[in-house]
């Protein structure tokens, strides 16, 4: 499995349930990862979503409400319900775009992650595991430095050793 996600220096991904800054770039890049593939999301993350889907992907949500209706979505209730739906995509596949709670209960299960990396330090109410310091992740990969208005970021690519 992949994990994609947008965060800032101290690894923040989001506040009062949005993303913290919306950068063209990076909206395109996880749109072009993702296209055609499985996405796995928490609740919060689906009610999120402009449509309250990802068009052209199969999205997956995470939930332990038994009553949750996703709409076109599919909808599990625990790990192993999950892992039952998945078993029949390909792993490089899928890809876990969050919540925070959902980042940490599949971090182990990911052999790749796609970070936007923001050198800002924003408020924020939700996180991302932070890889850098995790020992079984590391940096395999940087682009050149981006902008967008007064925002510097890079996408990294971290492997799982």
């Amino acid at each position: 499995m992949n994990l994609i996600v947008s965060a800032d220096e101290n690894w923040a991904i989001g506040s009062n349930n949005q993303l913290l800054v919306r950068i063209p770039d990076d909206m395109r890049f996880f749109r072009e990862m993702t296209q055609g593939k499985v996405v796995v999301m928490g609740r919060k993350t689906r009610e999120s979503l402009p449509n309250g889907i990802l068009e052209n992907r199969v999205n997956v949500v995470l939930t332990h409400d038994r009553h949750y209706k996703a709409g076109n979505a599919v909808v599990v209730h625990s790990l192993d319900e999950l892992y039952q739906q998945l078993e029949r995509y390909h792993t490089d596949d899928i890809y876990v775009i969050g919540g925070e709670s959902i980042y940490r209960q599949l971090i182990d299960e990911c052999s790749t992650a796609y970070v936007t990396k923001i050198e800002f330090a924003y408020s924020a109410d939700a996180y991302a595991p932070n890889l850098d310091i995790m020992q079984d992740w590391e940096l395999a990969a940087e682009s050149e430095e981006q902008t967008y208005f007064d925002i510097i970021y890079y996408f990294r690519k971290y492997i799982k050793k």
